[in-house]
């Protein structure tokens, strides 16, 4: 089948048709699925879990502030620049915002509360990250810079037609504004947004320096070997912050290459030796078995084990801000 995103030359992680991980394994199937869904075991969230937070967040911050809008979206003001991350601010992540899981509380900050946007990064193509409805009112509204790996760009094009777009392999990089740079990392993931498209757009992970400090954003990963975290430390240095998902990981048996539990999350704190740490993908979308609050209580046990202090690591909720 010929990939509809990139065309491109063979690559480490690109075999002309389509990206992968080396010595990963390989994709679960139908039957997989099938048996997880079979399987039962699937706790029940609320209907509604509204957070208790809502920001409204300054025109522009000369630090490092950091706001969870829900799931896996972020609003990141660093160094005077508003950077938002995985923007989904539709009630359901998937096609068409009909299909889906249903949203299960409301974006930690208003789309019309929201500064002036001047980049936009995608860190891949599932519905959780990719929300094209959001882009497109971003488009029209802010008409910020989009950053996405390769593939990507051809996806939020559709959506942004006029936009800056650009694409980056493992290992690029784009100064984003003066001082700031986004460099794009691997991670343990894979990408579709149908049937047909499984991995024919590159997924990755964002580091991001600036003059007021590193932050480490990682959409959704699994742990793996741990290896592109302790990569990050002799890359960049100890970042002053991870961002890491610690949500959608039951069953083990069927998630574990692709999403990491926060017991594995605490390790990729400790392998990156971040000062400090955000954990997300939790509590907004049902997309897995575990109960809502669990990513939470298992992310509490985690820190307690390695005796890390758990204000270094906190699991935010929708509207909470982070501050340096």
């Amino acid at each position: 089948m010929k990939n509809p995103y990139y065309a491109g030359p063979v690559s480490d992680h690109f075999d002309g048709e389509r990206f992968f991980v080396p010595d990963a394994p390989g994709d679960k199937s139908r039957a997989d699925f099938l048996r997880w869904r079979r399987e039962g075991g699937r706790a029940v969230w609320p209907r509604q879990a509204p957070s208790p937070l809502q920001d409204v967040p300054p025109a522009r911050s000369d630090g490092m502030r950091v706001t969870l809008v829900g799931h896996a979206s972020f609003l990141i003001q660093l160094a005077e620049i508003n950077i938002l991350v995985d923007p989904v601010w539709s009630d359901r992540a998937g096609p068409l915002g009909l299909l889906g899981p249903r949203r299960v509380n409301q974006p930690g900050i208003a789309f019309a509360d929201l500064p002036p946007i001047d980049v936009v990064l995608v860190t891949h193509n599932h519905y959780d990250h990719l929300d094209m409805a959001t882009l497109r009112r971003l488009g029209r509204g802010h008409r910020p810079h989009f950053v996405t790996p390769l593939g990507n760009d051809t996806i939020i094009r559709r959506a942004a037609r006029k936009a800056q777009i650009t694409a980056l392999d493992w290992g690029q990089s784009v100064e984003i504004a003066p001082g700031i740079v986004a460099y794009l990392r691997p991670c343990r993931h894979w990408s579709a947004r149908g049937l047909r498209d499984r991995r024919m757009a590159l997924w990755g992970a964002f580091v991001m320096t600036s003059p007021v400090g590193t932050i480490y954003h990682v959409g959704d990963t699994g742990f793996g070997d741990g290896a592109h975290f302790v990569d990050i430390a002799a890359q960049f240095g100890p970042p002053d912050l991870a961002i890491l998902p610690i949500g959608a990981y039951e069953p083990r048996w069927f998630m574990q290459a692709q999403h990491m539990n926060p017991a594995e999350a605490v390790q990729g704190f400790l392998l990156c030796q971040a000062r400090n740490a955000i954990g997300h993908h939790w509590g907004s979308f049902q997309l897995t078995n575990e109960a809502i609050e669990a990513p939470r209580a298992a992310l509490d046990d985690a820190l307690a084990v390695h005796d890390i202090d758990p204000g270094r690591f906190r699991a935010l909720r929708p509207g909470e801000v982070w501050q340096a």
